[in-house]
């Protein structure tokens, strides 16, 4: 029997059939998604236990700006950073993770939680691969939810009303020096309502553990 002649044999008998689509994925595929820690109601009780990273982006004087963040959620300090004018600049977050590598290896004895939405460049692997070397975990969002980073989403609204509105960066000297100085005032100089009015250094200083 041919395929056409059983094709309108069926269709006289109204069979229908069912296949299952598989989406083709190549082996070896660079882009990986991990679970969400954060939602594990993880206890954070000291610096470096979980550090949340974002990227945000800004307007210098009609120059496109692109800021990648890395944040300890024990105390709300920028522990790293990376500044670029190019739109969709993956350096800037493998840079700001290079930093944030650097400053583990001064911990060695902390386990480290680093948690990201699913964006391509948090996905991938030349981002991913290192980190378990370092004794770093890896934490996600869910898909499409931006709560489940709402700590960064938070400091990324305040950092950009800041910037402008009460440090007055304006592009009059290289922003990468006008954004270092407001991370600076940011960790050392800006108190905190939920680190009891301490900036994040004061509250790292009389909280951190004594190890």
């Amino acid at each position: 029997m041919s395929a056409p002649y059983a094709h309108k044999c069926c269709k006289k008998l109204g069979v229908k059939s069912e296949s299952k689509h598989y989406k083709y994925k190549r082996p070896g595929s660079p882009f990986k998604i991990y679970p969400n820690l954060l939602m594990t109601e993880m206890q954070i009780d000291r610096p470096l236990q979980c550090v949340a990273s974002d990227m945000t982006a800004f307007y210098v004087k009609g120059i496109y700006y692109e800021l990648t963040l890395y944040m300890d959620l024990w105390n709300n300090e920028i522990v790293a950073h990376a500044l670029s004018c190019k739109r969709g600049d993956r350096m800037t977050y493998l840079s700001g993770l290079d930093d944030l590598i650097e400053l583990k290896k001064q911990y060695p004895q902390y386990e480290m939680n680093l948690h990201s939405d699913q964006g391509a460049v948090y996905a991938s692997k030349a981002f991913n691969e290192l980190l378990p070397m370092y004794g770093i975990s890896r934490s996600m969002s869910r898909a499409g939810t931006p709560t489940d980073n709402a700590a960064m989403e938070a400091i990324n609204g305040w950092i950009k009303a800041e910037i402008f509105m009460n440090f007055h960066v304006t592009g009059e000297s290289p922003v990468e020096e006008e954004v270092a100085a407001y991370i600076t005032f940011f960790n050392t100089a800006r108190p905190a309502y939920s680190l009891k009015y301490l900036t994040p250094q004061q509250y790292k200083e009389a909280y951190a553990p004594k190890d």
